[in-house]
């Protein structure tokens, strides 16, 4: 490396960069319930907590290991027939056997968009859709 790119990369920009520490995601669902039962009983996601609008479950809090997510039920503001995943894709990655997820996926019920493959980047991963339309790719760590 040379003398430049080895300060540029132990020094800090001034004024310091936007580094963030996590990230969650919030989907809106046209069906709450059938949502959170494929994150929670196909994908396997754990409820975290429960978010009640005027007496009715209106949102989920949900997570698996570090990644959060929450889904609200649309309240039809924007139209019930739009469009709710378009242009939009998730990338989880795991520690764990990515082959084996993607079995216990497909034992619970879910379907795959892509088989487990490898990834030119040395990554493996496979992609599935939720009820939405929300694209998700789940990768080993590489």
């Amino acid at each position: 490396m040379s003398d430049a790119l080895s300060e540029q990369a132990t020094t800090r920009a001034q004024p310091e960069s936007f580094r963030g520490r996590a990230m969650s995601a919030s989907l809106t669902a046209n069906d709450l319930h059938k949502s959170l039962a494929w994150w929670r009983d196909v994908v396997g996601f754990t409820v975290q907590e429960e978010h009640m609008r005027d007496g009715k479950l209106g949102a989920v809090s949900l997570v698996a290991g570090g990644v959060r997510l929450i889904v609200g039920q649309d309240d039809g503001a924007k139209g019930w027939d739009r469009a709710k995943g378009e242009g939009f894709s998730l990338y989880i990655t795991t520690a764990q056997d990515v082959d084996e997820v993607a079995a216990a996926i497909k034992s619970r019920g879910g379907s795959l968009d892509q088989e487990p493959t490898d990834m030119p980047w040395g990554a493996r991963a496979f992609r599935l859709t939720d009820p939405d339309g929300f694209k998700l790719t789940i990768s080993s760590g590489d």
